[in-house]
């Protein structure tokens, strides 16, 4: 593609033997993330039922990793960029290994709620430093696209294993045992890599500011938390407050890296269009997406009645759909324009979205499976695509940097997706009138109330179930109608931020 910032030069064009192998390496740590973010959405039934968890600390089980996750990735892209991005990547991957035994053990929901966060801490060193390499090792153009489709694809075949996977534990062991999955992956990974990565960093990295780390931990956290407690309870004092100091901690963030000769972030990267347009772009679709995804598991098992491994095997299409679409996507884009891919693939997932808003109890699955087709199809596209964009944006020195960028979009993305979207079903489904006698604790989740139901007699137990499905998906059906709103105004934004962007066709 394009880029005002750095030309792509002829050296650049030497291919790295082994390349291919590394590359095999790096989708690993790709496919842990994957697995263990979708695995979560299928077991959270089961963490409700045992450890019996309030609504909104549900919500924090589910966000708190993409939390703390989008407050670290820019400082941990940095890092990676000044200290090495293999040394970073394999620190990282270990420490999400060890983590996942705390999360497989948890005892009480605030266990797992700080076991979630310090997974946040090791997962941001991961998913950077896997694409800064890969820019590291695939200088040519068009071999550069077809890995970043790899590593896409990988992504997506993660969020079909996932759910299969865990779906088939959950049905033979303890909810715990979905997050020790994680370790063989990590333990390869580590491994392996030790022997076939090629370090990479900046040749000039100048210090670490750990004042512009500190400036955006706060920044992002007090963002995300105002966001998520205001959907939830309204505009507060404390949610002001908390929006006021993140706001201010990210304003002194961008006026500081103006100020350092050698920035934690190199602000001069978002005055390119199509970075700017790429990043944008991730973000709201994401938003759009994750707080149907996170509550679709509880709709294919708590309203329709499926085993974890069916719900997991439903949630196929969408994963098929993203892994055909990102191994395809550079070409594709190359053949007629990176903004007709990037916002046509918006707009299939925002219409497949609208679809979904017609949910209720008893919706067969050709209508959910084609929608989560659709969706798999049109995201595969969008993200594959806007990866590109991103990694041939900027120098390769600063692709870590870069790749921070764009993950933080994405799980900030995700982060508020589960906030807003996710408060909307918790708010609806709040509202439902149960029978006499119905627990208070039925109100706090739809896991809660089918836990409550068992305990009553078998009248009342239908009747309260019937009403606390209704309402639930009555508040997923109008959160997909939002998702839907969103996504298609990324469409629209993706058409106009990237109109004559291209992606680099050198050989």
């Amino acid at each position: 593609m394009t880029s005002t910032l750095q030309p792509v030069t002829t050296t650049e064009a030497v291919k790295r033997p082994g390349r291919w192998l590394a590359l095999s390496v790096l989708v690993l740590a790709v496919l842990l993330v994957a697995v263990d973010a979708t695995v979560l959405g299928l077991a959270t039934p089961y963490i409700s039922e045992d450890l019996n968890p309030t609504g909104t600390q549900l919500l924090w089980i589910g966000d708190v990793y993409s939390f703390v996750i989008a407050g670290l990735l820019v400082s941990m892209g940095s890092l990676g960029d000044r200290i090495g991005r293999k040394r970073i990547l394999l620190v990282g991957a270990t420490a999400f290994g060890a983590v996942s035994v705390l999360n497989a053990y948890a005892t009480t929901p605030e266990m797992m709620i700080v076991a979630r966060a310090l997974l946040g801490v090791a997962g941001a060193t991961l998913m950077p430093a896997t694409l800064a390499l890969i820019r590291n090792l695939f200088h040519d153009p068009r071999e550069r696209s077809l890995a970043v489709g790899v590593w896409g694809a990988t992504a997506s075949a993660g969020t079909a294993i996932g759910p299969i996977v865990g779906g088939f534990l959950l049905e033979h062991f303890w909810w715990g045992s979905v997050f020790l999955i994680n370790l063989p992956v990590m333990a390869v990974l580590v491994l392996v890599g030790v022997k076939l990565l090629p370090e990479s960093r900046n040749p000039r990295p100048g210090p670490w500011d750990m004042l512009s780390v500190v400036l955006s931990l706060v920044g992002m956290i007090g963002v995300v938390y105002a966001v998520k407690e205001a959907a939830t309870h309204g505009l507060t004092g404390e949610t002001l407050a908390a929006a006021l100091v993140g706001a201010g901690a990210l304003y002194g963030f961008v006026r500081r890296q103006f100020t350092l000769p050698t920035p934690l972030l190199d602000m001069r990267l978002f005055g390119n269009r199509g970075f700017s347009g790429a990043v944008l772009a991730d973000l709201l679709t994401i938003l759009g997406l994750s707080g149907l995804v996170f509550f679709l598991s509880q709709y294919l098992q708590l309203v329709q009645g499926r085993g974890p491994l069916e719900a997991g095997l439903a949630e196929l299409p969408a994963a098929v759909g993203a892994v055909a679409a990102g191994l395809v996507a550079g070409s594709v884009a190359r053949r007629y324009s990176v903004r007709s891919v990037v916002a046509g693939g918006l707009a299939a997932v925002g219409l497949a979205l609208a679809s979904l808003a017609v949910l209720d109890q008893s919706t067969g699955y050709p209508l959910l499976g084609a929608a989560l087709l659709v969706v798999g199809i049109g995201a595969g596209f969008s993200f594959t695509v806007t990866a590109d964009v991103i990694l041939g944006s900027v120098p390769k020195e600063q692709a870590g940097s870069a790749s921070a960028v764009s993950e933080t979009a994405y799980e900030l993305g995700a982060a508020l997706g589960i906030a807003v979207l996710g408060s909307i079903v918790t708010g609806v489904y709040r509202g439902f009138t149960g029978p006499a006698g119905t627990p208070a604790q039925a109100h706090e989740s739809l896991g809660g109330a089918v836990e409550a139901a068992e305990g009553l007699p078998t009248q009342t137990s239908e009747a309260l179930l019937d009403a606390a499905r209704g309402s639930f998906v009555d508040g997923l059906a109008l959160a997909a109608g939002v998702g839907a709103v969103v996504l298609l105004a990324a469409a629209v934004a993706a058409w106009f931020l990237l109109r004559g962007q291209r992606l680099d066709s050198a050989s």
